[in-house]
């Protein structure tokens, strides 16, 4: 495997990338979707709902909230999941930010 070379970027880029890879996954962006549309804390219901392997969700659940995309607290025997507000927020400024960079305008640049 060849070896990361992070500190050619800017803090900013690799954060970027960093999430951008985990919301490369298809299976996460579910677990998100059903968390927005809920709009609520989500106790053990995934499983049923996305019709993944507990241990696959509790994978895919660990990384989000290892980037701080949701947050979780226990209540009883459950892990209960919600998104964490002020990281999503953080992370939508970051996305518009860049994609804000890219001038519109009718011209094609080739």
């Amino acid at each position: 495997m060849g070896i990361s070379k992070t500190n050619l970027f800017t803090d900013q880029q690799n954060e970027f990338a960093q999430l951008a890879k985990v919301l490369g996954h298809p299976a996460r962006l579910a677990i998100i979707d059903h968390l927005l549309r809920a709009n609520t804390c989500i106790c053990g219901d995934l499983v049923d709902e996305l019709g993944l392997a507990q241990a696959t969700i509790s994978q895919h659940l660990r990384e989000l909230k290892k980037m701080g995309i949701i947050q979780g607290n226990i209540e009883g025997n459950a892990v209960c999941y919600c998104i964490n507000s002020e990281k999503w927020q953080e992370i939508k400024n970051l996305f518009m930010d860049f994609f804000d960079r890219y001038p519109v305008n009718e011209d094609d640049c080739c």
